[in-house]
């Protein structure tokens, strides 16, 4: 049995992330979709519960396929599940040089665990979190790019478009 990690912010979840974590788990026996709990390099507009209650609604469907938190190196979660890969998602070319990068870190600290990158289907190869977060916030209408669950709580922050700033929406 092959088991592989997804790991990511999900802030939120698109369908891009979705289209990935779905062609994955044709070809892993189990993949494990790690919602990083408290992400060191940018501050989640949704909470650690909604990220995960996002993806466990958007990914009910898939039977091989669970969503847990984690707080630590990646290579770490991936030995907890006993994971010998960890999926990467590629959009653009810019996407490459980052996951590059962090491929030969992760490779230095655990060699015996190998990073898998699929490439986004072109219907979402152009979806980011960063860019639904911005549209959302303007008041555009982001359900064709998000879970249906992601969506609504979009219009619920963002009734009329932009009422305050994304880390603080009640402004």
């Amino acid at each position: 049995m092959i088991t592989a990690i997804y790991p990511g912010t999900y802030d939120p979840v698109t369908f891009g992330h979705v289209d990935v974590i779905t062609r994955a788990a044709g070809i892993f026996d189990r993949l494990v979709v790690g919602v990083v709990g408290e992400p060191r390099h940018k501050k989640p507009l949704f909470s650690l519960d909604e990220r995960v209650e996002f993806l466990r609604e958007a990914l009910s469907g898939l039977e091989n396929v669970e969503v847990e938190v984690f707080s630590e190196l990646v290579v770490d979660f991936a030995r907890r599940w006993d994971a010998k890969v960890i999926v990467k998602g590629l959009r653009v070319i810019s996407d490459f040089e980052w996951e590059f990068q962090m491929n030969q870190l992760n490779r230095t600290l655990a060699a015996d665990v190998e990073t898998v990158y699929v490439m986004a289907s072109p219907s979402v190869s152009f979806v980011s979190s960063s860019g639904v977060k911005e549209i959302a916030y303007f008041g555009g209408d982001v359900a064709e790019l998000v879970p249906p669950a992601v969506a609504a709580r979009f219009k619920a922050l963002y009734p009329d478009g932009r009422p305050g700033t994304p880390e603080n929406p009640q402004e």
